[in-house]
């Protein structure tokens, strides 16, 4: 059956679906030493080799294990493979695979801390990532700034940033506890745009002085987990995360 090279790519591990198609644009992946191209779809069993920038995918027909890594994310990581400035990135410490590669699961930006989850299967980390799929993601945060009534409302109704109309759909005041103008809150969003909460304070003209992401879908980050450490999923973890999305394994 024909399948989408995007997918049958990043179901190898060759990265996400966006990655790969920049690859394809910029001409640097072969199938069967043509050109491939965006959309393209093709039957696994004619695939006789795939080359990206130059090098041979391995295509052997080995059972694929989909693997699912939470890593608890330090401040001061960022979140793209290689970096020009030599910037400590999230993919630094985790374990190698001797086939396929790590893909993340959203990003968190360079000041924000806590749950980052990593697979080695393209077509999992699309469908989590997809905002039809509305996967939340809860968060604690600390805010500087005057917060009424009224403020709150507007959180939960939306506002509207660089990339659209955000809100949360769910927040409240974590901490009753208060240092200075600093209020801790829990608060939940679905859609992991680029600083989405960032954006949503500064429009109340508040500021984020602590963001931390304990919670994608319905895998917790774990209280025992240390910053810049990970664990894999187990098998009732992995399941739970497929029911999220009635994803099933090819």
């Amino acid at each position: 059956m024909a399948e989408k090279i995007q997918k049958i790519l990043s179901h190898l591990g060759c990265g996400s679906r966006r990655s790969i198609e920049k690859m394809i644009k910029s001409g640097s992946i072969l199938i069967n030493e043509k050109k491939a191209e965006i959309g393209q779809r093709v039957d696994k069993k004619i695939i006789r080799n795939i080359k990206i920038l130059g090098k041979e995918i391995s295509i052997k027909k080995i059972k694929f294990q989909t693997r699912v890594l939470i890593y608890n994310k330090p401040e001061g990581e960022i979140c793209t493979r290689n970096d020009f400035q030599k910037r400590s990135t999230v993919f630094d410490k985790l374990p190698l695979l001797s086939t396929n590669r790590w893909i993340s699961i959203g990003r968190l930006d360079l000041n924000t801390q806590g749950l980052l989850l990593f697979t080695n299967n393209g077509n999992l980390a699309h469908q989590l990532m997809h905002p039809q799929n509305q996967i939340e993601r809860e968060y604690y945060m600390r805010i500087f700034g005057k917060i009424n009534k009224n403020t709150m409302n507007i959180l939960k109704n939306g506002v509207r940033i660089k990339h659209g109309y955000a809100s949360f759909k769910k927040i409240e005041r974590f901490s009753n506890k208060e240092s200075g103008k600093n209020i801790w809150f829990k608060g939940v969003v679905c859609e992991g745009k680029n600083r989405e909460i960032r954006s949503i304070w500064q429009k109340m003209k508040c500021q984020v002085s602590r963001l931390i992401r304990i919670r994608y879908g319905n895998i917790l980050l774990p209280k025992d987990l240390k910053l810049g450490n990970w664990i894999e999923l187990n098998s009732i973890l992995l399941d739970n995360l497929y029911n999220l999305i009635s994803f099933k394994e090819n």
